[in-house]
């Protein structure tokens, strides 16, 4: 146990005490409590501090090199959402006019949350919750986000058992998805296979029977086995789906089995096999004929819609979920680097990617469906794009659809198609889970992090077992909405409040000052003290006004799960006053506003990890104090807090 002294200085250079907070040294902490509690009397030698690191520090795992951390971010960031969820966002938002809003909102939200989350990370060598230090009060928004992480990280495997399961059916002879059972037909299957077959089908179908896809109900009765209501339950997993769950929790345990040292190697692979494969798929897709006709179909602006709402809305949730921010993970990342690395370069590379990426996927997929309305002799691609299903429904139903209509060999780019959407769900599902991984080893230093990670997965598989149940995808859009959406908007919002305002964006841009000899814009400046988080307030009241009753299949939730939903986003969401109320009860005695200001305030070790590196910056810090001006008035208050 250990007292914690601020690092307030006075007038003579000294450290002044106060900030008294008694908390458990993690790891390395005690030394440096010793170290600091010294410099009162005087500066510490640099001769005072190998003895006192080799005895107690225990160094933080690090990247095998800077690119291995580049490969993981974009793995991270590079995700399902960008190939099933982007090309037709942008469709249904305005076509080419969604790319207005949306590297709009790339400028103002994705690239400065991903910089200042590498920023805090690196920065400080901590996690999701560690990096919370600098603001106790504010704890809370990191056990939000890692309550979040799990649930996520729980369904997100069942998504990549049914990519596992579509791709190990695309080696049999002919796609079982591509043609109708006989006791589909009387409920209005069409075969997807070709036009010739559906036509076909269409004449024998009675006029009142509602038409039907074959890949439709292929996932449905054969994959999912879905059941029509929640009324009997959900019902039991499905064996084939157990399987796949198994092998996607393999594989991603099998990667992170020794933390970074292990995912930094995979992640090469992670990061580059999806692109071999696009690029691929993009050959393919613009040599067939129609191709052009579908691409500037996707990319032809519909200016009308570029003011409405529900466009900046659908802009800021994609760049949000897309990078992956406000998630911890990030954070996790680039906690691991070496101290000076150039972060700044990263993050550019990466939000720049994720938006190539995204144009990429666009322009393959509407390829393909500008061939298939040229094969059907369609007149336009509207025809093509009416049936297109929305969620995961998008991923197993519509390309499975697509992929059946080619003509030669579509078994190859099936198998391409599904190995790359497992290869993507597996590089975000990686970053996931050695989050929560951190967490725990932090907090256990002397775990050992091959059992973290193997209980870690074989609760992952447990919980993952009733999204492949029949009532699965009920579930899974039950708590996609309540344990991830809803909560992750939330906490963003606080996170931004705790860095920009609580810490301030003075202090931010003195420590990347600090950390790496880089000049902070004001660019970066006003976005983390203003117009990020007043965007993320905005669309936050927006989701409220706008948000529909839960449904799945036209059909509503009964008011005991949506009461079980509920309960979830309140178990999430108040992380955030619980954290709050145990920082301000660790407090010294004092009012209820002076234990709140103390508990809004860094710890004392607060800083680089690395003795000697703290030791520089609370020197660095104490100087800093001493050449600035005074503030007196409230707006000097604030124009100092933002631009220094």
């Amino acid at each position: 146990m250990v007292n914690h002294l601020d690092a307030d200085s006075g007038p003579n250079g000294k450290l002044l005490p106060g900030n008294l907070e008694t908390k458990m040294t993690i790891g390395n902490r005690s030394s440096v409590q010793i170290l600091l509690e010294g410099v009162k009397s005087k500066p510490p030698s640099a001769s005072d501090l190998p003895e006192l690191m080799t005895q107690n520090q225990k160094p933080r795992d690090n990247w095998g090199s800077s690119l291995e951390f580049l490969m993981s971010c974009i793995a991270l960031s590079v995700g399902l959402g960008n190939v099933w969820r982007f090309p037709f966002t942008a469709l249904e938002n305005g076509g080419g006019a969604f790319l207005v809003p949306y590297l709009v909102v790339l400028f103002l939200v994705g690239k400065p949350i991903y910089y200042m989350e590498m920023l805090l990370g690196q920065f400080s060598s901590r996690g999701v919750i560690g990096v919370f230090d600098f603001s106790p009060l504010m704890r809370g928004v990191g056990y939000a986000q890692l309550f979040a992480l799990g649930v996520l990280a729980t369904y997100y495997a069942s998504v990549m058992a049914l990519t596992l399961r579509y791709f190990f059916d695309s080696f049999a002879i002919e796609l079982p998805w591509s043609y109708c059972r006989p006791e589909w037909l009387s409920e209005g299957c069409v075969n997807a296979s070709s036009s010739v077959d559906a036509l076909s089908d269409l004449a024998k179908q009675p006029s009142n029977i509602t038409l039907t896809t074959s890949t439709k109900f292929y996932l449905e009765r054969v994959v999912l086995n879905e059941t029509k209501s929640l009324d009997n339950g959900i019902g039991y997993p499905n064996a084939n789906l157990a399987l796949m769950l198994a092998i996607s929790w393999l594989t991603v345990t099998l990667i992170i089995i020794r933390g970074v040292k292990s995912s930094g190697k995979a992640s090469y692979v992670l990061a580059l096999f999806p692109y071999v494969i696009m690029f691929l798929l993009l050959i393919r897709a613009l040599t067939l004929p129609g191709a052009i006709d579908g691409v500037m179909y996707f990319l032809t602006p519909q200016w009308n819609k570029i003011l409405e709402p529900n466009v900046w809305y659908n802009a800021v949730t994609q760049v949000f979920f897309s990078l992956a921010v406000c998630f911890g993970v990030i954070i996790m990342y680039s906690s691991y680097n070496r101290f000076n690395h150039n972060v700044y370069r990263d993050a550019h590379i990466v939000t720049t990617l994720d938006t190539f990426t995204s144009m990429l996927s666009g322009i393959i997929i509407f390829g393909i469906l500008g061939n298939l309305a040229h094969e059907s002799g369609a007149t336009d691609i509207k025809s093509m794009i009416k049936t297109i299903s929305p969620g995961t429904g998008l991923a197993f139903i519509s390309y499975p659809e697509a992929i059946a209509k080619f003509k030669w060999m579509p078994q190859i780019f099936s198998l391409l198609f599904f190995a790359m959407l497992f290869m993507l769900g597996v590089g975000s599902n990686v970053g996931m889970v050695s989050c929560i991984m951190s967490v725990i080893k932090d907090k256990f230093v002397n775990a050992k992090i091959w059992l973290i990670v193997v209980g870690l997965s074989l609760i992952g598989y447990s919980v993952g077992l009733i999204y492949i149940t029949p009532g699965g995808q009920y579930l899974l859009t039950l708590i996609d909405r309540h344990g991830v959406t809803f909560v992750s908007l939330v906490s963003a919002i606080f996170e931004l409040i705790a860095v920009g305002w609580v810490y301030g964006t003075k202090r931010l841009c003195e420590d990347a000052e600090f950390m790496l000899n880089i000049k902070t814009s004001y660019y970066y400046r006003i976005c983390w003290s203003i117009v990020t988080p007043l965007v993320m307030i905005v669309i936050f009241g927006y989701n409220l006004y706008s948000m529909p009753a839960l449904e799945y299949h036209d059909q509503g939730f009964s008011s005991v799960y949506r009461v079980i939903g509920w309960c979830i986003t309140a178990v999430i969401l108040g992380q955030l006053i619980y954290w709050a109320c145990y920082a301000n009860y660790k407090q010294s005695k004092g009012s209820l506003l002076t234990r709140l200001r103390e508990s809004a305030k860094p710890l004392a070790d607060w800083g680089p990890l690395d003795s000697k590196k703290l030791i520089d910056y609370q020197m660095y810090r104490r100087n800093r104090k001493e050449l600035a001006s005074r503030r007196n008035g409230i707006w000097q208050k604030i124009t100092d807090r933002i631009f220094g």
